[in-house]
């Protein structure tokens, strides 16, 4: 009866349907839920960090104390292209407070750098495809093949929303960031 149970509980999983159906579209997409955590539920801070597509690096310990936001994305992914407008102009939002960093998990420099012109990306992305170390440092928080996945960490860098999938609207970023630049005032 209880595998008969559990069974059941992993078949209404959209993550491993989407697996199974075997579709070639080389993406687990999610569905655009957002889960919000209460201050007392966001476990440890996330340290992590990276080359990045301009050939700098990124560090999340230079971020402590803003408003982290975190995109998983690759350049021929067809949510992540919809919503680069949207991580865009919430970033253009919040000059203060808020450090916004992608987090390539597919291509090298030469393919990510003419998706971030085209979409006129302003912020650092790492390239994490050939070690996947920054997508590891999140592994209790973000299905691993699901992408694009947005994180918003707290000023002590633990994580205090996710948004599996694509953004759908601007507002629900700019909620989720307003409401955690007004929770450290």
């Amino acid at each position: 009866m209880s595998a008969a149970m559990l069974l059941a509980g992993c078949s209404s999983d959209p993550l491993a349907e989407q697996y199974r159906e075997g579709s070639g579209k080389n993406y687990i997409a999610g569905d655009g839920t957002v889960s919000e955590f209460a201050p007392d539920g966001r476990g440890e801070p996330v340290s992590f960090a990276g080359d990045t597509v301009d050939g700098g690096t990124f560090d999340s310990a230079d971020a402590l104390g803003d408003v982290t936001v975190v995109n998983f994305w690759y350049a021929s992914c067809a949510p992540c292209r919809a919503e680069a407008p949207i991580l865009q102009d919430v970033h253009e939002a919040y000059p203060d407070d808020v450090t916004f960093v992608g987090v390539n998990v597919r291509d090298q420099a030469g393919t990510a750098r003419p998706f971030e012109e085209d979409f006129g990306i302003t912020y650092p992305s790492i390239l994490d495809a050939d070690q996947g170390l920054v997508q590891y440092a999140f592994a209790g928080q973000v299905p691993a093949a699901a992408v694009p996945t947005t994180l918003v960490l707290d000023r002590e860098g633990r994580v205090a929303a996710r948004i599996l999938g694509q953004i759908q609207d601007e507002s629900i970023l700019d909620t989720i960031v307003g409401d955690l630049v007004a929770e450290g005032t």
